[in-house]
């Protein structure tokens, strides 16, 4: 079962279906076509962003001389803030500036599929940090191959959520989509205090002696 908490992690950050709406708005002057471009492009966005926060992210923070274990409680904290977000029915990596200015590159007939939808509504700094974090606790490298295998799995989500998008938000509702995110939030909460306990056991080990 260990295996796959960074799998409902990243599931929980990403919710897909939380961006349903953003999706749905950026992409209605869409031609069919363009909006199964858009759908591509995203999941694979998703995919790359993962892949690279699994295999290369722990030598970024290496090279920039931070301990791990301060990253790590810097992305729990990052993680629970996410969570809160969620739990007020808001995308996990959402910002009010960045749909503003999703919407402007949507006028002038720019893509949106990389920003504003793969980064920062899909992914962002909370889901680089899981990645990181989850990379440090691999000892073979089957478990990394495992951690870029759940990219695949975050992409294929995404490519068959936004494909559903219009069915989805009709199923659902705003209400159906709020009760999703919320959800998940809470679910992405439990794992954010996890995070941040194990780190700070590491920057502060009087605090597991503490522990009966």
């Amino acid at each position: 079962m260990e295996i796959f908490k960074p799998l409902i992690a990243l599931l929980a950050i990403v919710n897909p279906i939380g961006v349903v709406p953003f999706f749905i708005h950026f992409t209605q002057n869409f031609t069919a076509e363009q909006r199964r471009r858009t759908i591509r492009v995203s999941a694979f966005s998703a995919f790359v962003v993962i892949a690279t926060s699994a295999l290369a992210g722990l030598q970024i923070i290496q090279f920039f001389g931070i301990s791990l274990a301060s990253f790590q409680v810097g992305g729990g904290l990052l993680l629970l803030i996410s969570a809160v977000q969620m739990l007020n029915a808001q995308p996990a990596e959402a910002r009010k500036e960045d749909v503003t200015e999703g919407s402007s590159k949507v006028d002038a007939g720019a893509s949106i599929a990389v920003v504003p939808l793969t980064i920062p509504l899909l992914t962002g700094p909370a889901t680089i940090s899981t990645m990181v974090i989850y990379a440090e606790k691999t000892r073979h490298w089957w478990q990394l191959a495992v951690l870029v295998g759940y990219g695949v799995v975050v992409a294929l989500a995404t490519y068959a959520v936004f494909s559903a998008s219009g069915r989805i938000a009709r199923a659902l509702g705003q209400t159906g989509i709020d009760i999703m995110t919320r959800l998940m939030g809470l679910i992405l909460a439990a794992l954010a205090v996890e995070l941040l306990a194990d780190g700070l056991q590491k920057l502060f080990p009087i605090l597991a002696n503490s522990i009966p």
